[in-house]
């Protein structure tokens, strides 16, 4: 629908609305503040949008093959002792501890095609190849718990000794450190930058850590001559991983949803409220794409403002939005007049439009 108060993002900066000085236009801001507003270098148009949404991915891909460095090592070591020891419990952590790291790949993967420009097919970009990682990540996950649930269920029925039990407890130290160095570090640079599939990563990588010290549990009970303990400690690994897995399914869920925290709604209405020439609010739409914001926002104007102010009101309102709402790169802003006595709803027209 084409609309005059409609505010899209523009390719070239905005020229000086006519109107800015107009008698009668009173700025909540003082002429120091404005002063200041205009000699800092500050923009929200496409190519400076561009550059912190490249910058938040490549720091997600530098968390990603940091921890996948860490993480292979991890494994590497893990791998050697469970081939020599035959701890069904090691072997189950290894195995998840190298899903895990294997998950860096998808995301990996995705961080860098949400890096891609906007096209005519994907016009909104690619970052929603972000939560098709997340997908992946939670197929991994339930595969790694299939694994370990079979190995743990075959060594019951087949119980065997476990060797070199001092060595399997040094893999599982080994394994808890670099699991929760890895978990410390994707949560930190995942909250940061707003990627929650790198979010849920790092919880993933912080259960790995706990199953890892389960694993001395199993061998605790292997050196007091207890085969079952390392088969049961598998199947607790196994429970773990499921845990991790529903909490995953979850968070990728709710993004494929396009779910978002109210309480980012809350404060994109209260700020919006503020604006000078807002009405009011009605209709408010955040979405993630990847791990960038967008919204969608109706306000209400006075009915007799002109075009060029209630553009005007559109534009700060998207620019209050930037500088509220964190990790938000855009936002089209709508301006309805505000009803007046015995006038017909303007948006009468697009009523046989509506969904029941």
């Amino acid at each position: 629908m084409s609309d005059p108060h409609r505010h899209h993002p523009h390719p070239r900066p905005h020229p000086p609305h006519d109107d800015e000085h107009a008698p009668g236009r009173h700025s909540p801001a003082g002429p120091w503040h404005r002063l200041a507003h205009r000699l800092t270098p500050h923009s929200h148009e496409s190519a400076d949008k561009l550059d912190p949404a490249l910058e938040s991915s490549a720091r997600g891909l530098r968390a990603l093959w940091v921890s996948l460095a860490v993480l292979g090592a991890t494994a590497a070591a893990q791998a050697a002792v469970a081939l020599v020891s035959g701890s069904v419990a090691l072997l189950g952590d290894t195995v998840h501890n190298t899903a895990d790291a294997l998950t860096a790949v998808p995301l990996g993967i995705a961080f860098v095609l949400g890096r891609r420009a906007a096209t005519r097919r994907f016009t909104y970009g690619y970052g929603r190849a972000e939560d098709l990682a997340g997908v992946v990540i939670v197929l991994t996950i339930a595969a790694s718990a299939v694994l370990a649930a079979w190995t743990a269920v075959d060594r019951l029925l087949d119980p065997r000794p476990v060797s070199h039990v001092p060595a399997v407890a040094v893999a599982a130290v080994v394994g808890f450190a670099g699991n929760e160095w890895v978990a410390r570090y994707r949560i930190r640079v995942g909250r940061e930058i707003g990627s929650a599939a790198l979010v849920a990563d790092g919880l993933h990588a912080r259960t790995d850590g706990y199953t890892s010290l389960a694993v001395l549990l199993g061998a605790g009970g292997a050196a007091l001559g207890w085969r079952l303990a390392d088969p049961l400690v598998g199947l607790a690994i196994t429970a773990a991983i499921v845990l991790v897995l529903r909490d995953a399914a979850r968070e990728v869920f709710r993004r494929l949803m396009d779910a978002v925290d109210p309480a980012l709604v809350d404060r994109a209405e209260r700020v919006l409220g503020g604006v000078p020439g807002v009405c009011g609010v009605g209709e408010l739409r955040l979405r993630w794409i990847g791990h960038r914001l967008r919204a969608e926002v109706a306000l209400v104007v006075d009915g007799e403002v002109t075009v060029r102010q209630a553009h005007r009101i559109a534009v700060e309102a998207e620019h209050a939005l930037l500088h509220a709402v964190p990790r938000l790169t855009a936002a089209l802003v709508h301006a309805d007049p505000a009803p007046a006595p015995g006038e017909a709803d303007p948006h009468l027209g697009l009523a046989h439009h509506a969904t029941a």
